[in-house]
């Protein structure tokens, strides 16, 4: 067999697992997105939180947030966005802005930004839960 023929059959093969790999790896985000959708919020009462700031974050491959939540007197008096990694989810980086208004986790998706929505109310309720005093 001649160099040329092992040459393209090398890089065929190559081809065919970059091919396979990346199947694996979007089947992997996929599925991590399909679940992240299916978490619900916790329905968390500010009267039981306490003072201070707390931090709080969530991921689902591709899309990462996390967020610093200021409370006083059990009332959310800031919600800073720290970092969020997203594909075309920047529109969701309203939502700290509308949970601000609302005291509440319970407000709607940004539409075309589900996931970023879902990931960055998941990053406030995480830092809203380390202010639950126990």
């Amino acid at each position: 067999m001649s160099k040329k023929k092992k040459l393209l059959i090398g890089i065929l093969i190559v081809l065919v697992l970059i091919f396979l790999a990346a199947q694996v790896v979007m089947k992997k985000i996929e599925s991590n997105l399909n679940g992240l959708m299916a978490l619900e919020l916790a329905d968390i009462d500010l009267d039981q939180t306490k003072d201070g700031v707390f931090t709080g974050s969530h991921s689902a491959l591709p899309v990462e947030a996390e967020v610093q939540v200021e409370l006083k007197n059990h009332k959310i008096v800031s919600i800073e966005l720290i970092e969020h990694k997203h594909g075309q989810g920047a529109n969701a980086e309203i939502l700290p802005e509308i949970v601000l208004q609302a005291q509440s986790l319970d407000v709607d998706l940004v539409v075309g930004a589900s996931y970023s929505s879902k990931v960055i109310l998941k990053a406030i309720e995480d830092a809203l839960m380390q202010a639950v005093e126990q």
